[in-house]
């Protein structure tokens, strides 16, 4: 039996299981406020890595990033019904600006200092941005206009779970304006493959792109359109959204242009996000019973040193030795990108600090000892095979010369490794064989254990018969993901109306 390094395993407890990887692995912890939380070192690191080569996709695709005020004004959302409905539960408000005390030892808001129009902390910027639009696009050579922000946002959740749904979190949100529909629509999906090359070439991270039926839009889109991961719980999460917004908020924002041919147009926008929720995605796709998995792409350290000190004199020479493998590695490129490596020099014993990085998902940890410095070797532990067949940890003594020419080489399969894991589990995770609502019932019958996703036939509801197909998939505990992209062309009868199938859509229980 493998002695795990976690008290709690998936099979056990998967929320569980969640809550103690974050906790053991060092990424966040509780704030004092509900629903908000400390992002810590590593697991803000792991966002910067996000942020960076996120961040080069969408430059490379011709936006400029910018910034605009956490607060909006009230009015900018009163000029979007539909869209301030979608969000008006959640929205935090601010409304005086200056705190007194109460005579009794509390502060209280000011009255003569109450504001005279109420600021909405930032939910998205749809609203703001299009204000702002309306000022920058006067002429069709003002157009398009490309821009992205890396911001923090605030929604008024009431079930709240670290990473994955908190009432602040950090995202990325482009916004785009264009002189045609045509032109806006194909940024849309533009974005949409920018997240799912991202999603499945840094993060790892199979998912399946597809645009969301009608009742799963962002508020005021014309279309939404998602990408999918399946957890290893079989559970849906939403990974990353682009949204083609029409003519809809540039008529609320007045976000007109003069054509070619002298004539005003409204212009059509877009807007994307992909959030921190993708951290709570990686925990939940690559962890396992002994903690975090990162791929080496987004792990702020791919190689960990940890020195195996016992306060003698050779303590010196294998810190000089393990100096010059950490220099030595900080040569090589692997995926791309120099090899970043850390010499653990923190004052705690060599098996703690091994069990830590393992905990934190370190792709590969080499511990050097006396030893190994004698012998010129290095001991080698992969993360994403950490145990040989007879249950022990697979810490394997090779040299050092070696290890280090084929240290990138490693790192780049491990990166593969994991996602052909995780692309494996998804594809035997989805099942296109329930017919009907009884197959379908049957299948999701556990309402402990999730058994995946079901595609099914659809055809495609809409006004009372949709709102009819949600309630009941709401007594399921279930809802309708997406309509993947390149699926195979629908046969048979929608499953749920019995109606003729026009396309295919993925069923499933979600975070």
């Amino acid at each position: 039996m493998i002695k795990h390094a976690l008290s709690v395993t998936r099979a056990q407890d998967f929320a569980q299981w969640y809550q103690t990887v974050i906790t053991e692995a060092d990424m966040a912890e509780e704030s004092g406020v509900r629903g908000c939380m400390v992002i810590r070192p590593w697991g803000y690191g792991i966002w910067e890595r996000i942020q960076r080569l996120l961040d080069d996709r969408i430059k490379a695709t011709g936006h400029e990033n910018c910034y605009f005020p956490l607060f909006i004004p009230l009015s900018n959302f009163e000029k979007e019904a539909e869209h301030v409905e979608g969000f008006a539960k959640e929205m935090a408000v601010v409304t005086h600006h200056r705190l007194i005390p109460d005579g009794k030892g509390k502060l209280i808001p000011d009255p003569a200092a109450k504001l005279e129009e109420p600021l909405v902390i930032r939910p998205t910027s749809e609203t703001v941005i299009g204000t702002a639009f309306s000022r920058w696009v006067q002429s069709w050579r003002d157009l398009p206009v490309l821009i992205n922000q890396w911001a923090n946002v605030v929604r008024w959740e009431m079930r709240t779970r670290m990473f994955l749904r908190t009432t602040e979190f950090l995202w990325q949100e482009g916004h785009t304006a264009h002189a045609s529909e045509a032109e806006a629509r194909e940024e849309t999906l533009k974005m949409l493959e920018v997240y799912r090359s991202f999603a499945e070439e840094c993060v790892a991270l199979p998912v399946i792109a597809g645009e969301k039926p009608e009742n799963e839009r962002f508020p005021g889109a014309v279309e939404t359109w998602s990408i999918e991961a399946m957890m290893q719980d079989g559970k849906a999460l939403q990974a990353g959204t682009s949204h083609f917004l029409g003519t809809n908020f540039a008529h609320a924002q007045d976000i007109k242009f003069q054509n070619a041919n002298g004539e005003l147009e409204f212009a059509n926008t877009t807007s994307w996000g992909m959030s921190t929720r993708m951290i709570g995605g990686l925990i939940m796709v690559h962890g396992d019973d002994d903690g975090l998995r990162v791929p080496p792409r987004l792990a702020p350290w791919q190689v960990v040193i940890v020195p195996m000190l016992r306060d003698t004199d050779e303590d010196g020479a294998i810190l000089d030795y393990c100096r010059a493998l950490q220099r030595e590695l900080a040569k090589l490129s692997a995926c791309g990108e120099p090899v970043r490596a850390l010499l653990d020099m923190k004052a705690a014993k060599s098996t703690t600090k091994r069990w830590g990085w393992i905990k934190k998902g370190a792709p590969i940890v080499i511990e050097v000892g006396g030893r190994d410095v004698a012998g010129g070797n290095v001991s080698v532990i992969r993360r994403d095979r950490l145990y040989r067949e007879d249950g022990k940890l697979d810490s394997a003594v090779v040299a050092k010369t070696d290890f280090v020419g084929r240290a990138a080489g490693m790192l780049e399969q491990i990166q593969s490794v994991m996602l052909a894991g995780a692309k494996a589990r998804l594809d035997a995770g989805i099942s296109r064989d329930v017919a009907d609502m009884a197959g379908l019932e049957a299948f999701f019958a556990d309402d402990v254990k999730n058994p995946g996703w079901v595609e099914a036939g659809w055809s495609k509801p809409t006004g009372v018969a949709l709102d009819k197909v949600v309630e009941k998939l709401k007594s399921l505990k279930l809802t309708l993901r997406n309509v993947p992209q390149g699926a195979p062309p629908a046969t048979g009868t929608c499953l749920f109306t019995g109606e003729p199938a026009v396309e295919r859509v993925l069923i499933a229980r979600a975070y």
